[in-house]
């Protein structure tokens, strides 16, 4: 009872700062809307939830990878709904949203608590390598190029072996159990399919924002290099300013101050609005139930936490 409490008061919480972004830009956001053309905005905010969905598909295979194959609509609710906690100051609680609402749906915190982690790794690396190969004539990124040395360590680092290491090193550091089984090499590649599919999703939406077709690869990279930018600065709910920031520098030699802004509020707002919309669609379709154990995902009776595994390494039908 204390547990679901504590989370309604973090839902309300995470509402609450989100509700808070939306009214810090709302001047410049009124301004801005009135220069863009409805199908304009109808069209990046579809192309905003069609990456979201992108990258729901690369996180449930994760996880499924990890040991915990859940449907898609359970992964949703988990992933779309958790991730409210980015919006509140600190870095734990969507990983404790995320977890809370995993352990509820049969996964084990620490398989989540990997998923999370893994997802995140994996963003990063598409998002920086897509920044720099689209990017790389653009004056803020040269200006940014120490980013750039963390693709060949975020390569490194998604091999099935070392992933699996540093997995386990940051549970023992979170005080949770290891993982006990090296995730499959075909899961990583398929995530990493799915993701870089989504950020190139989310590039049209900034193009759409820009009016400018000829840009799409450029806006792409903008807001790669702007995600990026504002994850990398941890300490800020949400990267919010960092972010608007990181696409502005990028785009306004190109299509000039004023519509650079425009293309960095309005994309931030859209975000705000998807990540909500998102949520709730989630909430709605996926009717709460708990899991009293794991037997679920581990065969009748079974105590494991990791199921069996056929000779290919992914997890048994």
């Amino acid at each position: 009872m204390f547990r679901r409490l504590v989370r309604i008061l973090l839902a309300l919480v995470a509402l609450a700062f989100l509700g808070y972004g939306l009214a810090r830009n709302w001047t410049d956001t009124t301004a801005a809307l009135a220069e863009l053309s409805p199908w304009a905005l109808a069209g990046a905010f579809a192309a905003v939830l069609a990456g979201q969905y992108c990258m729901l598909v690369a996180w449930r295979q994760v996880l499924a990878g990890l040991g915990s194959p859940l449907p898609l609509r359970t992964a949703g609710r988990i992933m779309f709904v958790g991730q409210l906690g980015k919006y509140i100051p600190g870095s734990v609680w969507a990983y404790a949203a995320m977890m809370d609402l995993g352990r509820d749906q049969g996964s084990p915190p620490r398989r989540t608590f990997a998923c999370i982690s893994l997802a995140l790794v994996i963003n990063l690396g598409v998002a920086i390598s897509i920044a720099a190969a689209t990017l790389a004539t653009q004056q803020a990124v040269r200006q940014a190029w120490y980013l750039l040395l963390l693709v060949p360590v975020i390569i490194v680092c998604l091999h099935p072996r070392v992933l699996t290491w540093g997995l386990n090193l940051a549970l023992r550091i979170a005080r949770r159990e290891p993982l006990d089984s090296v995730l499959p090499g075909r899961t990583v590649l398929v995530a990493v399919a799915w993701t870089a599919l989504g950020w190139f999703v989310y590039g049209v939406h900034a193009m759409l924002l820009a009016g400018r077709f000829d840009l799409y690869l450029i806006c792409t990279g903008a807001y790669a290099f702007a995600w990026a930018s504002g994850l990398l600065t941890f300490v800020v709910p949400a990267g919010v300013g960092v972010r608007e920031g990181a696409m502005w520098l990028v785009l306004k030699p190109l299509i000039g101050d004023g519509p650079a802004l425009v293309v960095a509020v309005v994309s931030r707002v859209l975000f705000t609005l998807g990540d909500a919309a998102l949520a709730g669609i989630a909430f709605l379709l996926q009717p709460l139930r708990r899991v009293s154990t794991y037997a679920d995902q581990n065969g009748s009776g079974s105590t494991d936490l990791t199921p069996d595994r056929n000779r290919s390494g992914s997890p048994g039908s």
